[in-house]
């Protein structure tokens, strides 16, 4: 399972906003969306937001087991 977290405290610690993305880097909202609802994004966008946050993927996107454990 796809988890955005890390970009959410990513963005906080290099003090950037939602419409920072939006307004000055060109990152359209449905993508803001989709990462707010843990939805697949591109790789490009992966890589566009690693590079405006100057940052690595794993400060973006983890991946999680999504098999229940019992």
């Amino acid at each position: 399972m796809i988890n955005y977290n890390p970009l959410w405290e990513t963005m906080n610690n290099r003090k950037i906003t939602t419409y920072a993305l939006i307004k000055k880097h060109g990152i359209p909202s449905s993508t803001i969306n989709s990462l707010k609802h843990n939805k697949n994004i591109m790789m490009y966008t992966l890589e566009r937001l690693c590079s405006i946050l100057n940052c690595t993927a794993d400060e973006v996107v983890k991946f999680e087991d999504d098999k229940k454990k019992t």
